[in-house]
């Protein structure tokens, strides 16, 4: 089984490759990671709960 961070790790990546790109929207130290596809859209990723 793999661990969930790596899961989200893992898929950050994938979206980073597409094109999408890490968004400060003044989250904080939060356990999602906040990303904006290539039109500025901003959506969060989540790990495995």
């Amino acid at each position: 089984m793999s661990d969930r961070g790596e899961d989200q790790a893992t898929e950050v990546a994938r979206l980073e490759g597409l094109g999408a790109t890490r968004a400060d929207v003044g989250q904080g130290d939060v356990s999602w990671v906040v990303l904006a596809d290539p039109e500025g859209n901003e959506f969060c990723v989540l790990g495995r709960g």
